[in-house]
């Protein structure tokens, strides 16, 4: 049985716009143990929630960023299927734009450091290629959907 968690691939947009794809920036958390991966805010389903409750929960709880200061991007879904610490495990995400540009981050002690990033960077520092992807997607998907 794989080990499902949720999360939240978080983004703001540049106050002012730019061309590039920098325009969007993505908030990547380094977690605090193992090999110091850098991941989106994400965590296990508990009994009785579903998965976006997860996400939205983990978010919280991770980067003190509460649901009422997140839009949830419609349309957009991903799953992502890999093998960590030698057990399957899914991981559903869900874009997610922040409200205040300038929110303030407050690290659990899960994460050591963050970083608001622009796609290039962002999939530089994923490491991991299903969630380089994610991020592709996730940008490819706001840039499609732009007015």
């Amino acid at each position: 049985m794989a080990v499902r968690a949720c999360g939240l691939i978080i983004f703001r947009r540049r106050l002012i716009p730019k061309v590039d794809n920098n325009a969007i920036e993505f908030l990547l958390l380094q977690a605090s143990d193992g090999i110091h991966h850098w991941t989106p805010p994400k965590g296990h389903v508990e009994p009785g929630e579903n998965d976006l409750e997860t996400a939205l929960r983990e978010t919280q709880e991770e980067v003190g960023i509460e649901a009422g200061q997140l839009t949830i991007i419609e349309g957009f879904r991903r799953e992502l299927n890999y093998v960590a610490r030698e057990k399957p495990k899914t991981v559903i995400y869900w874009l997610a734009e922040v409200k205040d540009y300038n929110v303030e981050i407050r690290l659990s002690h899960e994460h050591q450091a963050y970083r608001w990033l622009g796609l290039d960077e962002a999939c530089q520092l994923a490491e991991f290629k299903e969630m380089k992807a994610a991020l592709q997607e996730g940008h490819q998907f706001l840039r499609s959907t732009e007015a």
